[in-house]
């Protein structure tokens, strides 16, 4: 059974992200694009809560059920949450395109009812030796976000 999501980014950025996952256990695409972000990379996470009635800072800490380190997501140890950057070319929309095989539209740890967070400065992938890298990859302010929602098949 395919499940399908949606994501509508306010604030500074903005923009709308597709989830799509064609079944338990099989990879999520995420789709769309992002608008007003300065050139170079930007920090794009899922974090723990879908509240946003203080702006992006009651979304909490990036979604992490496994209590791990921040990382890349290439990495095995790495929050759920961690979908690395995005890049802006700074003159036009920025498109997302990312297939992930930690996240999931299924269960307990689904990334439904959460939210997605753009932050203004790249994510040093938790390897940047900043006392932030093994926490939040140093990305900087959250300048857009929105909860990630089902959407119609």
């Amino acid at each position: 059974m395919v499940v399908k999501a949606v994501c509508v980014i306010n604030g500074d950025a903005k923009g709308t992200v597709y989830f799509e996952q064609e079944k338990e256990g099989a990879p999520v695409k995420v789709t769309g694009e992002v608008n007003g972000l300065d050139k170079g990379l930007h920090g794009f996470h899922v974090h723990e809560f879908g509240d946003n009635t203080n702006g992006c800072m009651s979304a909490g800490p990036h979604f992490n059920p496994h209590n791990k380190e921040h990382g890349s997501p290439c990495d095995e140890n790495r929050h759920l949450g961690d979908l690395g950057n995005i890049e802006a070319a700074g003159n036009s929309a920025t498109k997302v395109n990312i297939t992930d095989c930690q996240i999931t539209l299924f269960g307990a740890n689904s990334i439904i009812g959460r939210t997605i967070v753009v932050h203004a400065d790249p994510d040093d992938l938790g390897k940047g030796g900043h006392e932030l890298s093994k926490s939040t990859g140093n990305a900087g302010a959250r300048i857009g976000c929105g909860v990630i929602g089902i959407c119609k098949i």
